[in-house]
């Protein structure tokens, strides 16, 4: 007899209208039944790949060649440990992230906490906006502002994927982040990296702290990492799986959905790992420690590698980080929405209106500024992220860890204590990130 596979359709809810409509198998090899829960964690990994985590790993690399991988590893760990928690809270408490901070918060406060997570978005948008437009720049030779225009047109995108269903969505995300890892699985071969130096580069050195170049470049490297908007969608894309309502089919959902973000994101670590190691094998070892503007990386590679396909790649990969990161931004904006306000717009509606938002300030800024400009942008738009984690962060780890929330699965004393100590560290450190980029 085949396994019973447990299928729902539902409408609203997960910023997709796919609400419980992926059927998974309640028995059967673990193999068949994990693929079933393989998607929601590639949806968040692509925001752990934008332009704020290329400008970061290749300018550490570039000026300190493998020393900062460590920071890189360490900043991914607490990552999975937030996105983890983020699964755990969809699936055990049947609501997302956004829907509980409005259950539990006064209208105000609801409305504040909405308000500041659109503008986050909005900032995610503008990086993706700027590293689409610098990839089309780097591949066409389009002008930069002629870019940021272009940009609006992946709204037809969105549309001609939201028709498919969520699991192509997911699967054309996943491409994407392969393309991504393809090219710079290509790009370290063409670099020639020092892998016993490598190694070591995921040691933590006490250099770190001492240099303070080099801590202002770990900070950024952790300040790019937690994408709050991330936390969000994925408390929400969890639910599209129909997981069957018994404790055992929680705590198996549980598990699977852990195990397909972790997976996602050592994609994503291998992704922003490979980065800084070319940059380290490249610029630094090439004798260019200044490299971190993404367009000097793509001018310099082909001819410090030996091979004009490897500046090729790098553009190739910019662009299919920016475009799969534009997919998953639309699909958090109408999950804030949905769960903070309750209204919900068409997924054309809601992508042209952050991509216009994010467009305006690009455009003027490459009409006055070019490159220069620019670069000042993709930054701001970091520190608008940082300043919302903190809003994102701690609504999650207390739902997390309060049983009557989680219908029995509150997270156990000691990851509680962890997650509460990666929010404190990453806090901080964004703090310092903050006051630094601001001076």
């Amino acid at each position: 007899m085949a396994p019973p596979v447990f299928t729902e359709t539902a409408e609203h809810g997960d910023g997709g209208g796919a609400l419980r409509s992926v059927g998974v198998r309640g028995a059967g090899p673990w193999w068949r039944r994990i693929a079933a829960y393989l998607g929601p964690g590639y949806l968040v990994a692509v925001g752990y790949m934008d332009p704020g985590n290329w400008a970061t790993d290749l300018a550490g690399g570039a000026a300190y060649g493998y020393a900062l991988l460590w920071i890189v590893g360490v900043s991914s760990l607490m990552a999975m440990l937030l996105q983890v928690l983020a699964a755990r809270l969809g699936i055990a408490a049947q609501a997302d992230l956004a829907q509980l901070c409005r259950r539990h918060a006064s209208r105000p406060s609801a409305l504040a906490q909405w308000l500041l997570c659109e503008l986050a978005i909005c900032a995610c948008d503008l990086a993706e906006v700027i590293g689409t437009a610098i990839a089309l720049n780097m591949l066409f030779g389009t002008p930069l502002a002629a870019g940021v225009l272009l940009t609006v047109l992946d709204v037809l995108l969105i549309l001609w994927l939201q028709k498919f269903g969520f699991r192509y969505l997911e699967a054309f995300v996943v491409a994407l982040m392969g393309v991504v890892l393809l090219c710079f699985g290509i790009n370290l071969v063409l670099a020639r990296p020092d892998w016993g130096a490598v190694a070591a580069g995921f040691i933590p050195s006490a250099r770190t702290v001492t240099d303070p170049h080099m801590l202002y470049l770990a900070i950024g490297i952790v300040g790019a990492t937690v994408m709050p908007h991330n936390l969000y969608l994925h408390s929400s894309t969890v639910q599209t799986r129909c997981i069957p309502a018994s404790r055992a089919g929680k705590r198996s959902a549980i598990a699977f959905a852990s195990a397909d973000v972790i997976g996602a994101l050592v994609m994503a670590l291998a992704v922003n790992a490979a980065i800084l190691i070319t940059a380290a094998a490249v610029f630094h070892a090439g004798g260019h420690p200044g490299v971190a503007e993404l367009q000097d990386a793509q001018r310099l590679l082909g001819p410090l590698t030996g091979s004009a396909l490897a500046g090729t790649l790098f553009a190739v990969a910019l662009l299919a980080a920016g475009q799969s990161s534009s997919v998953t931004a639309t699909l958090a904006g109408q999950v804030v929405m949905e769960g903070f306000v309750q209204v919900r717009m068409p997924p054309w509606a809601r992508r042209l209106l952050t991509r216009s938002i994010a467009v305006v300030p690009a455009f003027a800024v490459t009409l006055a500024y070019v490159e220069a400009g620019i670069g000042r942008l993709l930054l701001f738009s970091q520190v608008v992220l940082s300043l919302q984690l903190p809003f994102a962060m701690y609504p999650l780890i207390r739902f997390t860890s309060d049983p009557a929330i989680m219908n029995g699965f509150a997270s156990p004393r000691w990851l509680g204590l962890a997650a509460w100590t990666a929010m404190a560290t990453i806090v901080v450190l964004n703090v310092v990130l903050v006051a630094r980029a601001l001076a």
